[in-house]
């Protein structure tokens, strides 16, 4: 009977559990987590500052999923190190957990900028659940929050806090908010819609100094102005939490490298999620792609293989749907293409925060965002995804009523009927 060991509690840790079931009714599975939680919805955590998501809704599987599936817990503890040689995983208690196949899914962890005053009482950050709790607890009507970051993870803290009844100034260092997944015209657009709801936004600024006694009372920034604040949130980024494989000859570059099969260079361990650099099929080289599908994706196939399958990743790309003051928006691929390969075409309805654009190359679909109008989106990441030479249909794509109609009649068939093409 093997022993399955899993470091990590989170989307990819759940896919890999149920993805050893489908292949293994019989070995022993242990997860270990330094959270003291079940596995619950990292997303979700802006909804739970707010107020609108409670235990219920936070859960990503239900009370029994554990002993349903054999799983043994052990909570609240942290995973410090790997002996790959006697092949144990050890614990911040002294213990030590034996394996046969051992799966890292640590996450990722946050990117605390070097700032003078960063030591002070009331700066947090914000990508776990006690993250959220602990902002709760001091997040009052009529107090000051300065968030340093204008990607997803600030913006959702933003939002969870003007919801608390906060006053909330939101400073990003680029030329605009969420610049990983949205163009000039897109950030515009969602940023009109933060302000009108009352959150400040600086670009082209930073954070360089945290001032007050112990507690933080503001912040300067890089050009001189200072804002007062009674909490900082530090938003700047994600980085792959890779500590429990440092000082290990697991190979590590920003995150785990893996083969298509989830594996690690060191036999009999794998890694997925956050903390894995995978491949990428839009942009056709291995990179890490922190978001929550694909970390359940590439737990189910390390999960199947680490019991004896044989599947690929092969279906790995950055997309993110999101919604902010009920202004939903859904974006994947690449959205900022850099040569003369890609072809962009795009749509804007300013007055009703419509936006729309599709990024081309070799006649593929390889990005696009979509601001409001996101009906058929899925139809788009499934383009994407199968690499589908879109040249008959390439100028319908951005209209209203697009759909499988304009599409060839193999692929309809396959989508609707699931009758492979040949």
């Amino acid at each position: 009977m093997l022993e399955y060991v899993i470091i990590g509690n989170s989307a990819a840790a759940v896919g890999a559990i149920e993805g050893i079931r489908q292949r293994d009714n019989t070995g022993s599975i242990t997860v270990i987590s330094e959270e003291p939680y079940y596995a619950y919805s990292r997303p979700l955590i802006s909804y739970l500052l707010a107020g609108t998501a409670d235990d219920k809704k936070m859960a990503y599987r239900d009370v029994g999923f554990y002993e349903d599936n054999g799983v043994s817990l052990l909570l609240g503890v942290k995973a410090v190190s790997i002996d790959t040689t006697s092949k144990e995983v050890i614990l911040s208690n002294g213990k030590a957990v034996t394996y046969d196949k051992l799966l890292i899914a640590t996450g990722g962890k946050p990117f605390v900028p070097p700032m003078k005053g960063g030591d002070k009482k009331g700066i947090y950050t914000f990508i776990k659940r006690d993250d959220a709790e602990r902002l709760k607890a001091v997040a009052k009507p009529g107090t000051k929050a300065v968030v340093i970051g204008g990607g997803l993870i600030g913006l959702k803290a933003a939002e969870g806090l003007v919801k608390c009844g906060v006053d909330v100034t939101v400073v990003e260092l680029a030329d605009r908010i969420l610049s990983t997944i949205l163009d000039e015209q897109a950030a515009a657009m969602v940023q009109e819609v933060l302000e009108g709801h009352n959150i400040n936004v600086i670009l082209n600024d930073t954070v360089t100094e945290v001032v007050g006694d112990n507690t933080v009372s503001g912040v300067i920034l890089k050009n001189g102005q200072s804002i007062e604040c009674d909490m900082v949130i530090t938003a700047i980024g994600v980085r792959p939490n890779t500590d429990v494989a440092a000082n290990t000859d697991i190979s590590i570059n920003r995150g785990i490298k893996v083969d298509d099969h989830m594996r690690a260079n060191v036999e009999d361990i794998y890694a997925a999620g956050d903390v894995a650099e995978a491949y990428d099929i839009v942009y056709e080289d291995q990179r890490v792609t922190p978001i929550w599908p694909n970390a359940y994706m590439q737990g189910e196939v390390a999960g199947r293989n680490m019991a004896g399958d044989d599947v690929v990743f092969d279906s790995g790309f950055a997309r993110n749907s999101i919604s902010f003051f009920g202004l939903p928006m859904i974006t994947a691929g690449i959205i900022k293409p850099v040569g003369n390969e890609y072809e962009v075409t795009s749509i804007v309805q300013p007055d009703k925060k419509v936006y729309k654009k599709a990024v081309f190359k070799s006649n593929r679909l390889v990005g696009f965002i979509r601001l409001t109008d996101i009906d058929r989106a899925g139809i788009l990441t499934g383009l994407i995804k199968e690499k589908i030479d879109v040249s008959p249909f390439k100028d319908k794509l951005l209209d209203e009523d697009f759909g499988f109609v304009y599409m060839p009649k193999s692929y309809r068939k396959e989508k609707l009927l699931g009758v492979k093409r040949k």
